[in-house]
């Protein structure tokens, strides 16, 4: 029987016990089961827990732990033949195959003999695959419990599994097949800004120059175990010119895009905007997050959060399109678009949501376009079907968005940090709208962030050149 149809946990006694009776348990293993026994028994072998390593071992591909077969047969034995009261003895067992993601096991224990004097039993314990062939088998000692016992069955709390590492390696995975761009570092002066470019260009996604004083990045570098050979480096003698001159790489077309390093936004955005020399287009420059968030199903793009402090309703115009020829360039051929506000109904009272209105209009208008616009949507409307739906929302956008507008910096930037912070969202940035992508990290950015935001910039320009070439 399966233990999980059961709302009791009953066992059964020593006397009520005859040879030849068996129980049976099916279960089959999935990748958090495999996730999950390694966290908890510390078991890493990489034939497990390491998909590239699995490919080049005997079995081909990733199998579980042989010992997660064998809780199977502990299961059985503690919560339904014997059942609560049994006491392990011994336990023997011979692994006969692999198991592999996807197998299912049919557990069977059946009494082979009995010992009154001790109330012993011994059971043979067998599991079998879906094929029928023989995965474990061997010999179960207990110690039967004697008084009857029947309890409601504790309902175990959710475990879910986040994988930061998994994320960021299908993050990576996205930009397959591009070759790495040249990209100007500014002021590369600290030990994540200097090592998230490096360690961009270990995945081949980008050519780093790095652009700073020459003697604090090396000095940075030595401090830190990190290898700068082969890497070119332009000496300049502090972060304004750093800025600057990364900027004017940038315009010369000797690098494809930008990235900051620990100076301040201020400093690198000012040379890109400026009239003389900057990388303005007649698009609004805007800021674009890319969240992977584990609670939801696939990636939320969120603007503006970090450029546009009150954006007006012409600006949030290209905030949106910038975002929509990202969302095209991540594989969306019509991202869903939820403008968001406080409420999902349009009042004179606050202004974004008058603002949603019009950018709605305006899509039907053809002033947008390459997107599926809806608004105003509250956060939760935007995210959650269930609150869509118990709000009376009809649309194809609320519940399942692809990109998040925020109505202004302030609520972007909350939005983002939270569920960074609270919902264990791997977070990637970039900015759009000027001649180059430019990857704006945060000081309290990781390396592993800053790369992630470089496999962003590495598709928008690539996008960029193939426009180039049509």
């Amino acid at each position: 029987m399966d233990h999980a149809v059961n709302q009791f946990i009953e066992n059964r006694v020593f006397d009520e016990i005859q040879v030849g009776d068996h129980a049976q348990l099916l279960r089959t293993l999935r990748p958090d089961d495999i996730h999950l026994f390694a966290v908890m028994s510390g078991d890493v072998n990489p034939t497990h827990v390491d998909t590239e390593y699995a490919r080049s071992s005997q079995f081909r591909e990733v199998v579980g732990h042989s010992m997660w077969g064998s809780t199977l047969i502990s299961t059985v034995l503690g919560t339904e033949f014997p059942g609560p009261g049994t006491v392990y003895v011994s336990q023997g067992l011979n692994f006969h195959r692999p198991i592999t993601i996807g197998d299912t096991l049919t557990i069977t224990v059946t009494c082979r003999e009995k010992f009154e004097h001790n109330h012993h039993i011994l059971f043979d314990c067998l599991a079998v695959n879906q094929d029928g062939l023989k995965v474990i088998d061997g010999i179960a000692e207990v110690q039967a419990p004697t008084e009857k016992i029947k309890r409601a069955r504790i309902h175990l709390p959710e475990v879910t599994i986040s994988d930061r590492e998994l994320r960021y390696g299908h993050l990576l995975s996205i930009t397959s097949g591009k070759a790495p761009i040249p990209i100007a570092v500014a002021h590369p002066c600290d030990v994540e800004s200097l090592r998230g470019p490096i360690q961009a260009a270990e995945a081949g996604l980008v050519i780093p120059v790095l652009v700073g004083p020459e003697a604090k990045i090396r000095a940075v570098a030595e401090q830190n175990n990190i290898d700068l050979h082969g890497f070119r480096i332009v000496d300049v003698a502090h972060s304004h010119e750093a800025a600057e001159t990364a900027v004017a790489l940038a315009r010369d077309g000797v690098v494809e895009a930008l990235m900051k390093g620990s100076l301040h936004t201020d400093e690198l955005m000012s040379a890109v905007i400026s009239k003389v020399g900057g990388l303005r287009t007649s698009r609004r420059i805007s800021h674009v997050f890319m969240a992977d968030v584990p609670t939801y199903p696939h990636p939320l793009l969120i603007t503006d959060a970090a450029i546009n402090i009150e954006p007006t309703l012409e600006d949030k115009v290209d905030i949106i399109q910038n975002a929509i020829d990202l969302a095209h360039v991540l594989g969306l051929p019509e991202p869903k678009v939820a403008i968001l506000s406080a409420v999902e109904t349009v009042t004179s009272k606050i202004r974004s949501t008058i603002d949603a209105a019009a950018l709605c209009k305006m899509a039907d208008r053809g002033q947008i376009k390459g997107g599926l616009l809806d608004g105003p949507l509250a956060f939760d409307n935007a995210v959650s079907l269930v609150a869509a739906k118990t709000k009376g929302i009809r649309s194809a956008v609320a519940g399942n968005a692809d990109i998040l507008v925020v109505p202004d910096l302030e609520s972007g930037n909350m939005v983002a940090k939270q569920l960074e912070y609270l919902a264990n969202a791997l977070m990637a940035g970039v900015v759009l709208g000027a001649r180059v992508p430019i990857v704006l990290t945060s000081r309290a950015d990781t390396a592993e962030t800053r790369a992630a935001s470089c496999a962003i910039a590495q598709l928008m320009a690539h996008k960029k050149r193939e426009a180039k070439l049509v």
